[in-house]
């Protein structure tokens, strides 16, 4: 401590070096599916660069551009845009199979270029086919002793972190130098799992034939991505924009564990992801519903089995873009929403699907959390106590028209507004746009500047439907 305080108080020539660019960060708020991909889509319209820094190919979003839908599960969906340069992070689990299928299908429908301007870290763990086969093996397992799974996708997510913990995964780095200790260690891995779960079958030499096939494939693409990063942090100005997979309340550490996805989902899994320090984070969007929705297993207080939580489910056309499953859908939970700012220190709010509660007369929204009739400061991480927690609403009223046609905040409607600034004014975080939803093919990004809070964000933008966007 002497040390450094002598070192602090002389004068040197070295100066604190520059901060560089810094990202912009698109996290979703709540269980997922909240719209992001809309969100980022806007966003990378002027970004030279982005990137996916956790998950694997379990998202889903699906972007539409001239009336083609296009569905990414492992790629940034920011790589429509063909003067785009993507990045999947050390924090991204692999599976090479999947990722070319989803390339390819996407390039059939028009994607360009995609293998001159996809940037893979080399220290990027690699999904196989059978983390997958052990995913639902797993899954299996808990539903025969528990009665019940985790709702998993199937695509190994689990099963390559546990990999990567237990420091016996294999990287992409691995697979590019001596194929022939690479095929050693995933020997070894193999009869690991084949030794767990002796029902397990795994065709050894025709999965290593596929590996090696890819060699060639992915070379030009892989970089060290920590220097890469650096690179494009401290180069010439660039707009860098991270899309985050999954959401706040499915992190491995801060969700409704253990109905969690097996990655930090939240901001801190920016850095780790993709090797950058904390300075560099700029603007992080979070993406939220204008009501709830969970798609598996796990507490949801808000969620409504009846009537709303059918008509939300029908008029939102909730169905999981990965899973197909239909999702649980509930009232707009504000509980949740500061629990992910306090984590995630959101600089706006992204509300999307507002026009989705077009309908009703009035909505409610959650506002605290009792249990055994105690008001709670806090999200509780038990998942028994979530499960007793009583939500307390405050009824706001509807607005009963359409708003899928509002361009601007201000033609809103004045109960659709009051609804944006409660929300904002409870989370204590100013709404980066009040996204609108519609059911028909348009192709319009409409950008509109309106004042929300003065002391920090006055651009407002407002763009048409938060499952697929329409463009030119």
């Amino acid at each position: 401590l002497n040390i450094l305080s002598r070192h602090a108080n002389t004068h040197t020539n070295t100066q604190r070096p520059a901060v560089g660019n810094r990202v912009t960060v698109v996290l979703g708020a709540q269980w997922g599916d909240e719209g992001k991909g809309k969100v980022v889509d806007l966003l990378a319209q002027d970004a030279n660069m982005v990137c996916r820094c956790q998950g694997g190919n379990n998202a889903g979003h699906t972007v539409v551009v001239d009336s083609v839908e296009y569905d990414f599960h492992l790629l940034p969906s920011g790589i429509i845009n063909p003067k785009v340069t993507a990045f999947i992070g050390n924090g991204v689990v692999i599976h090479l199979p999947g990722l070319f299928d989803e390339a390819e299908k996407n390039e059939r429908k028009g994607l360009e270029e995609w293998e001159k301007r996809l940037i893979i870290s080399d220290r990027a763990h690699i999904v196989f086919d059978f983390h997958q086969a052990v995913d639902g093996v797993q899954e299996q397992q808990r539903q025969e002793q528990a009665g019940k799974n985790l709702g998993t996708t199937k695509k190994g997510i689990g099963p390559v972190y546990s990999a990567k913990a237990a420091r016996s995964g294999l990287r992409i780095c691995d697979l590019l130098a001596d194929f022939t200790k690479f095929s050693e260690r995933y020997k070894v891995l193999a009869q690991q799992y084949k030794a767990m779960y002796p029902t397990l079958e795994i065709d050894i030499e025709g999965e290593l034939v596929k590996l090696k096939d890819y060699v060639e494939r992915i070379k030009p693409m892989v970089r060290d991505g920590v220097h890469y990063m650096y690179e494009a942090l401290h180069g010439p100005p660039k707009k860098i924009l991270v899309e985050g997979a999954n959401a706040a309340l499915l992190d491995i550490d801060f969700g409704t564990y253990p109905f969690v996805t097996s990655s930090n989902c939240t901001v801190g899994g920016v850095c780790t992801g993709l090797g950058m320090p904390p300075q560099n984070v700029g603007e992080v969007y979070g993406v939220v519903k204008a009501y709830t929705t969970r798609v598996g297993i796990g507490a949801f207080p808000s969620e409504q089995s009846n009537d709303i939580g059918e008509l939300l489910q029908t008029r939102g056309k909730e169905v999981g873009v990965t899973t197909g499953r239909k999702r649980r859908c509930g009232w707009l939970d504000l509980v949740l929403i500061k629990y992910a700012h306090m984590i995630n220190g959101f600089t706006a709010l992204a509300l999307t699907k507002l026009d989705i509660l077009d309908v009703f007369a009035e909505i409610k929204v959650g506002v605290a959390y009792k249990v055994d009739n105690q008001t709670i400061p806090h999200f509780p991480a038990n998942q028994e106590v979530l499960q007793r927690v009583e939500v307390e609403y405050e009824t706001l009223p509807g607005w009963n028209s359409d708003t899928s046609a509002a361009r601007s905040f201000d033609e809103l409607p004045e109960n659709a507004q009051k609804y944006v600034r409660f929300i904002e004014e409870h989370v204590g975080v100013p709404g980066m746009t009040p996204h609108t939803h519609t059911h028909t093919h348009t192709h319009t990004h409409t950008h509109t500047h309106t004042h929300t809070h003065t002391h920090t964000h006055t651009h407002t933008q407002t763009v048409i439907d938060a499952q697929n966007i329409h463009r030119k």
